[in-house]
């Protein structure tokens, strides 16, 4: 049965492939974004462009909401200010949200929020499922405040399901776009020891969860949306070299990219080995079980 879905972060990675999906199967969207009407409509589709929350209270209601707003985490150094940005971005927004949808007239079935594995922090080489003990670290704070303002809304009437992704493959952006000139070029390499795990997960496995997280009546709670099969940095970017038919002969010394990006440099010298338990156990299937042959639709597609 078709629902009427609120989204926000509609414009981004993940949410232009999310949009048309949901369209496809005949979802009514509206889409929350700062951008121009007319943009976010050459970006997701037939969708109502929403550009003021507030607008939304006292409306009869969603059935369904897709929380996916946040700046991208990577995309300036961690300065003070950075970091506040990176808060308000998500938590703000998302309490903002909460607000909002408690003066519905209908509370919605599920809210879908996101999140990130650096929910977790630092972990080393120790498999990571949901009920991994975080490290407290700016990144854990960041995405366990996130999730506290999502959950404020869970109760008899709306079941939360928290989207904790990985890092994000797929054709035509995300972090991956970063990658390929150096690497096409022959000047790819690990990044520090390469021994720290990077848990990938491709774009379509993402939005295939988010869709399943919405249809199933039984999902709650935090979930990892990452490859069943996580690798190391040096792994990641042996397979990275293969695919593109380049060697990866320069590796990044750690000591030079913590000068270079002060503490973001943990997103790429730090990771976690982590596992979509919850999402196996409860009959989840992903499409994209393998990096190569996701590395190849990725890049195939540039």
């Amino acid at each position: 049965m078709a629902k009427r879905i609120l989204i926000t972060g509609g414009t981004g990675f993940i949410g232009k492939e999310l949009c048309p999906r949901l369209l496809e199967r005949g979802d009514q969207l509206s889409v929350y974004s700062r951008q121009p009407p007319e943009n976010v409509k050459a970006v997701c589709g037939r969708v109502e462009a929403v550009s003021d929350l507030d607008s939304l209270r006292s409306s009869p209601g969603f059935d369904a909401v897709i929380n996916l707003a946040g700046e991208g985490i990577a995309d300036k150094r961690w300065s003070a200010s950075r970091k506040q940005a990176l808060r308000d971005s998500r938590i703000q927004l998302t309490e903002q949200l909460a607000d909002v949808i408690r003066t519905w007239e209908t509370s919605p079935e599920v809210m879908v929020s996101g999140s990130a594995v650096g929910f977790y922090g630092d972990q080393g080489a120790a498999p990571v499922t949901e009920d991994t003990t975080p490290h407290d670290e700016f990144t854990h704070r960041l995405c366990n405040d996130w999730e506290k303002a999502a959950m404020v809304l869970a109760g008899e009437n709306t079941r939360v399901c928290l989207s904790r992704t990985g890092v994000v493959a797929g054709p035509g952006g995300g972090f991956l776009q970063r990658m390929l000139l150096p690497f096409r070029l022959g000047l790819g390499g690990r990044l520090g020891s390469g021994e720290q795990y990077m848990p990938w997960v491709h774009r379509t496995d993402v939005v295939n969860a988010l869709i399943w997280m919405v249809d199933t009546e039984t999902a709650q709670g935090p979930y990892n949306v990452v490859s069943p099969n996580p690798v190391t940095n040096a792994e990641f970017t042996r397979t990275l070299g293969k695919v593109l038919h380049r060697p990866t002969p320069f590796p990044a010394p750690g000591p030079v990219l913590k000068v270079a990006l002060g503490e973001m440099s943990r997103l790429l010298l730090t990771g976690q080995n982590a596992r979509p338990a919850r999402l196996l156990d409860e009959g989840f299937e992903f499409h994209f079980e393998d990096l190569e042959s996701a590395l190849q639709d990725s890049v195939g597609k540039h």
